[in-house]
């Protein structure tokens, strides 16, 4: 999911295996209701590009733990921001995405999916970003910091950021001239000297031990789930989508030459897109038992 769906996700308790429909609503976890209904949103409701009632998402997101009020609550501030607008039909809702909305959506369904499907070979090549932002800029700075972060970008030191892929320029000019720094930026793309340590140069930029415990929870998370029943494959398709969709920001995705073992994101991503195919079929049937004809 893009960046803004991102930030502020906190950390899901772990179940011990498949949840009955109790355990489901109890289960509030630290996920946001917001961020549940951006996942729930994104998997079930974009594809399909028809509006849906206020009822079926409260039900969809019980089934995950979020209470009546706080996905109501959700969807006010979704709305809020643009994402969705209402139409009325008596005291009854329908909630359809806005243009804003589906954008957001559609790059997130890209990233989510394409993340790690297809390993690249690396050119061997750097982009290389300068960018002097005065300390006293701290609003500008984290925004900067989060967009490059979110662009695959890591920071050995205070100022300088590096990623070993130079197609991801166009990306980067983008987030330097919407966020107006270009006057502060100086960027170039090459190789690295014969005398650099890359592999130090990847242990400063990014914290890829974090990462990479990460990636074995979610493997140990997911990989002993057999969804009970469609309900239960709807619950844990959001679940896995929601644990997924964090990756693409904090995992660079670095060529394997720049590991000096094989990465367990390697193993999550493949484990990603099984369970995804296998859960797909009966998670969509749930949600269209949902859905009034």
């Amino acid at each position: 999911m893009p960046r803004d769906a991102v930030e502020g996700v906190g950390e899901p308790a772990a179940p011990e295996g498949p949840a009955t429909a109790g355990s489901r609503r109890r289960e509030v976890a630290a996920d946001s209701a917001r961020s549940l209904l951006l996942t729930v949103l994104g998997e079930f409701v974009h594809p399909r590009r028809a509006p849906v009632w206020t009822a079926v998402l409260v039900e969809a997101l019980g089934l995950v733990g979020v209470e009546e009020k706080s996905a109501r609550q959700a969807l006010a501030r979704t709305a809020g921001e643009g994402l969705l607008e209402p139409s009325r039909h008596g005291r009854r809702a329908q909630w359809s995405l806005t243009m804003a909305g589906t954008g957001l959506l559609t790059e997130g369904t890209r990233r989510i999916y394409g993340f790690m499907r297809v390993a690249t070979p690396w050119d061997g090549r750097w982009l290389v970003l300068t960018v002097a932002i005065p300390e006293t800029q701290r609003k500008l700075r984290h925004r900067l910091r989060t967009r490059l972060t979110w662009a695959g970008l890591g920071s050995p030191v205070p100022g300088l950021w590096v990623v070993p892929d130079a197609g991801k320029e166009a990306e980067v000019a983008a987030v330097i001239s919407d966020l107006g720094v270009a006057e502060h930026a100086y960027a170039w793309v090459g190789s690295t000297a014969p005398f650099a340590d890359e592999r130090r140069l990847v242990s400063e930029a990014w914290s890829l031990a974090d990462v990479e415990g990460r990636y074995c929870d979610f493997i140990a998370r997911f990989s002993a789930v057999t969804p009970a029943d469609p309900a239960d494959a709807f619950a844990w398709q959001v679940r896995l989508i929601q644990e997924w969709r964090r990756f693409p920001f904090l995992d660079p995705a670095l060529p394997p030459a720049l590991l000096d073992h094989e990465w367990a994101g390697r193993r999550a991503a493949d484990l990603f897109h099984r369970l995804h195919d296998d859960w797909h079929e009966a998670a969509q049937e749930h949600w269209e038992s949902l859905t009034p004809r």
